[in-house]
């Protein structure tokens, strides 16, 4: 959990206001909880229950503090501060670096009040929190943290300054939180394939945190990921980039894959590293249409002497005539090429022979094995093969693409053979 979010989060929250001499002031301005929504007094009636809340909000250990807020929600479980002591709990619980309790907390705000901005925020930026660390349930935390992100979102149209906010501090309220909002929703719409409703959630929270390279990061996917590519895209990869260097090789990729290739690059690079934000009318000169392209492969070279990965980009062009071409050249000859495994087996293995899906894990070609494989001898994945086979048949639509190969051999890098034990009777030398 990044704590610092979490304690800007409830800070915010925290009232502003000056003690004004009743009851409920003076609780408000001790337990450091959020005002009420609506701008109204709240008092106490009963004494002892007034003395239990100023005793839970006054003590300082976080750990006695959340015991006796517990008890004192469960001693007057309709009381008028019970919102109040919520986030009082919320709070505490942060202190205490207990995310189950912030998590069981706002979720017991939110049965008081669907619209607590706090409670809102603090769930959806977790869920998403949960999602972005992996494993079986991200994409449905993912999908829960935009879905609370929409209801803060609506929410706060309607949410009232709390008793005691000044003007700026309910604007910077407000803005903090709907930052939080806005990242859940496009980091979840991005995930639904939602481009249009990503890139205009994802765009505003970079607006409003320039910086943050995780945030452009996401908003170039929103701009890259559709097909085509819209062009932005490459500004704010080259913008994330130059923050994260790491990235700089998948955004000279994909400036490559869109203009054709790299001039331009190493200038957009240094330009986005000190530009505020994208420039108005940004452009980048397209690459020739992927039929333009594939005829021009086949200008410069004969089939027989392209590469599989621009086998591939022909038959998947759309180019008509110059995927017969290639097909007929290559159909039913002995090919050899290097490929990486990805599924093995002993009848055939699934392999990946161009460089992108060697990278993604993903097969292209298939090789049906001439003699079946023992099993100590089936490679495992990622180990590099030279195989040989005869293409038969392809299959061409979209991203999908597989290549079949027939009277399959691996010429290198299958794993050595056991050696087997000597006969009884005989002596090794």
């Amino acid at each position: 959990m990044k704590k610092p979010l979490i304690v800007l989060l409830l800070a915010a929250a925290s009232v502003a206001a000056q003690a004004q001499g009743t009851p409920a002031d003076q609780q408000q301005l001790a337990s450091g909880a959020a005002a009420p929504s609506a701008q109204q007094k709240k008092t106490i009636q009963d004494p002892n229950e007034y003395n239990a809340y100023v005793a839970a909000v006054s003590v300082t250990d976080p750990v006695q503090k959340a015991q006796m807020m517990e008890s004192y929600l469960q001693t007057y479980p309709n009381s008028v501060m019970k919102e109040d002591g919520l986030e009082v709990l919320l709070k505490t619980y942060q202190s205490l670096n207990n995310e189950a309790q912030i998590k069981a907390s706002a979720q017991r705000l939110l049965q008081v009040n669907p619209n607590n901005l706090t409670a809102l925020a603090l769930l959806s930026y977790l869920d998403r929190s949960q999602a972005q660390k992996g494993g079986p349930d991200a994409g449905a935390a993912l999908k829960e943290a935009g879905e609370i992100g929409a209801k803060g979102l609506q929410a706060i149209q309607t949410a009232a300054k709390p008793d005691g906010y000044s003007d700026e501090q309910w604007s910077s309220m407000k803005s903090s939180f709907r930052v939080i909002y806005l990242g859940s929703v496009g980091h979840a719409a991005l995930q639904a394939k939602d481009y249009p409703t990503a890139q205009k959630n994802l765009r505003e929270v970079v607006d409003a945190q320039p910086n943050d390279v995780n945030s452009i990061y996401l908003l170039a996917l929103a701009y890259l990921s559709p097909k085509p590519p819209v062009v932005d895209g490459l500004f704010w990869i080259s913008k994330a980039a130059a923050a994260a260097p790491q990235l700089v090789p998948y955004a000279k990729n994909q400036y490559i894959r869109y203009h054709g290739g790299p001039d331009g690059f190493d200038e957009l690079l240094a330009s986005a590293k000190t530009a505020a934000t994208i420039p108005v009318g940004f452009a980048v000169a397209p690459a020739p249409s992927a039929a333009d392209q594939a005829a021009d492969m086949l200008k410069k070279n004969s089939p027989e002497k392209l590469s599989f990965a621009e086998w591939q980009f022909i038959l998947t062009s759309g180019n008509k005539e110059a995927s017969e071409q290639v097909w007929n050249a290559i159909k039913g000859k002995p090919v050899q090429l290097v490929a990486v495994v990805v599924e093995g087996g002993r009848d055939s293995l699934k392999l990946a022979g161009s460089a992108d899906d060697i990278d993604a894990k993903k097969a292209d070609l298939t090789l049906t094995l001439k003699e079946p494989l023992a099993a100590a001898r089936i490679p495992k994945p990622a180990a590099q093969l030279v195989i040989q086979g005869v293409p038969n048949a392809y299959t061409a639509e979209g991203d999908a693409f597989n290549l079949t190969f027939t009277e399959g051999q691996v010429l290198k890098g299958l794993p050595e053979a056991p050696a087997k034990k000597p006969a009884a009777g005989t002596h090794a030398h």
